[in-house]
């Protein structure tokens, strides 16, 4: 006997089901199916086929189905109660077929063609809790969804459920709400923010399948990593973990997740040695824009696990500053002038790269003068060139900067790019004052135990 063997994964999970469905039958057991199967074969299977979702069961009073993406799952059930509200008009209302969905986005044990897990049963109480004609969806799936839905969600609190140990928070799309939702036209034109990426699950191209925990390392590595870059919006773990093992339409998933660069890499391992291969890849137009291959050896695993991780975050995040950069918009803003300011410094230094630098900083700062971006990256690039001894106004660069830096550190005391100039300062400060002594003499240092500079000198 051919036997299957379960594995599992993470999906977005829709259960489907129709409000009332005992009462409608015995009213009118014939006329009830045939439009319940009317429905479901002339609108909610296309649905689910053209939002890249997979049906995994009609239960007959309803449907079960799979998604990659949270994002189609719930815009699916969107779309499907909004044209559910103009089907079966010439009923009257007690007799018009209507739908509850509930969407979940978790671990799901998959056995052939069917799916089973708490991540199945929690979808399916969620269903139960849609108002009819509405979607129900966990808190999991709120959180996925951010912004990238104009959806107006309803928090229900936490909600007790048969058969589920802990309470499930849940939150509700009732039908007005979706009777005002726009169209997908409307959410396919979306912008994405201009630093916006996803991280797709590395590939594991070893022989050996146990190794995957350590692509996934990679891949989880990189996602926090490349998080923590000013600016960035990296979407989490979780979301992009549900495009494993699926056949992947990069626009598709820019579209979905609302971004605008695609990591896709992978990693193959032999004996003592890796090798992790990573590809970057524009969103709109499904163009490589780069790639790059990382060598290391798993003596230390860990070790080289931390190392190859922040050498493509470092890269990528040249890559993408020197990109943003040299697009060419027809109405340059602050971003645009921070970006091209950073593509300047990466450039080798020179006294015309800091010029130009500064001069995009200072545009930036003219078109919002409480910028924090703009002011950390201009007292950086002014203490930078102070220390590696490309200016001739030592004193006045110094004193601009720990201005600037103040006025940073006033609005925004928890945020890194204010405090990581402030630390460069600190630490080249030896190189500050060598400068200093070689040029006019100042009366006091130009950088103190405490930080503060102490500019009392006339300026070069």
């Amino acid at each position: 006997m051919a036997t299957t063997t379960a594995t599992r994964r993470l999906a977005a999970i829709l259960a489907a089901d129709v409000v009332g469905y005992s009462r409608l039958m015995g009213a009118d057991e014939e006329g009830t199916h045939e439009r319940v199967k009317a429905h479901l074969v002339e609108l909610i299977d296309p649905k689910i086929r053209e939002h890249h979702g997979r049906i995994v069961k009609n239960t007959g009073d309803g449907v079960l189905a799979e998604f990659a993406s949270v994002v189609d799952a719930v815009r699916c059930a969107g779309e499907i109660q909004r044209a559910m509200a103009d089907r079966d008009l010439d009923l009257a209302e007690d007799r018009r077929v209507r739908f509850r969905i509930g969407v979940n986005l978790g671990d799901v044990i998959a056995d052939g063609d069917d799916i089973y897990g708490d991540g199945v049963n929690i979808a399916a109480r969620l269903e139960g809790l849609a108002p009819p004609g509405g979607v129900c969806v966990s808190a999991t799936v709120r959180d996925h969804i951010g912004d990238r839905l104009p959806y107006a969600f309803e928090d229900m609190g936490e909600q007790t459920v048969k058969n589920i140990a802990r309470p499930v928070r849940a939150y509700a799309l009732r039908p007005e709400g979706i009777a005002g939702m726009p169209t997908a036209s409307v959410w396919s034109t979306a912008t994405a923010p201009r630093l916006s990426i996803v991280v797709l699950p590395f590939a594991n191209l070893s022989d050996d399948q146990g190794q995957q925990y350590f692509a996934d390392g990679i891949t989880e590595d990189l996602t926090t990593d490349l998080s923590r870059l000013a600016g960035m919006l990296v979407i989490s773990r979780n979301t992009a973990f549900t495009y494993r093992n699926k056949s992947i339409d990069t626009k598709q998933i820019g579209r979905d997740l609302c971004v605008r660069y695609v990591l896709e890499g992978s990693v193959r391992r032999s004996g003592n040695q890796v090798r992790v291969g990573v590809q970057l890849v524009d969103a709109k137009t499904d163009a490589h824009l780069w790639a790059e291959r990382f060598d290391g050896d798993t003596s230390d695993l860990f070790a080289v696990q931390d190392e190859i991780t922040s050498r493509i975050a470092v890269a990528l995040e040249l890559e993408l500053v020197a990109r943003e950069a040299a697009r060419t918009p027809e109405h340059p803003d602050l971003l645009d002038y921070i970006f091209r300011g950073r593509a300047a410094v990466s450039n080798p230094r020179s006294r015309g790269t800091y010029a130009e630098a500064i001069s995009m900083f200072e545009r930036a700062l003219a078109l919002d003068p409480q910028s924090v971006a703009a002011q950390s990256w201009l007292a950086l690039t002014l203490a930078n060139r102070v220390v590696n001894l490309m200016t001739d106004t030592t004193v006045a660069d110094i004193a601009r900067a720990e201005g600037l830096l103040g006025q940073a550190l006033a609005s925004s005391p928890r945020t890194a790019t204010v405090h990581s100039p402030k630390a460069r300062c600190y630490g080249r400060s030896g190189a500050t004052q060598r400068q200093c002594s070689n040029t006019t003499p100042c009366s006091r240092s130009i950088v103190t135990r405490h930080g503060r500079y102490s500019l009392s000198a006339t300026a070069n």
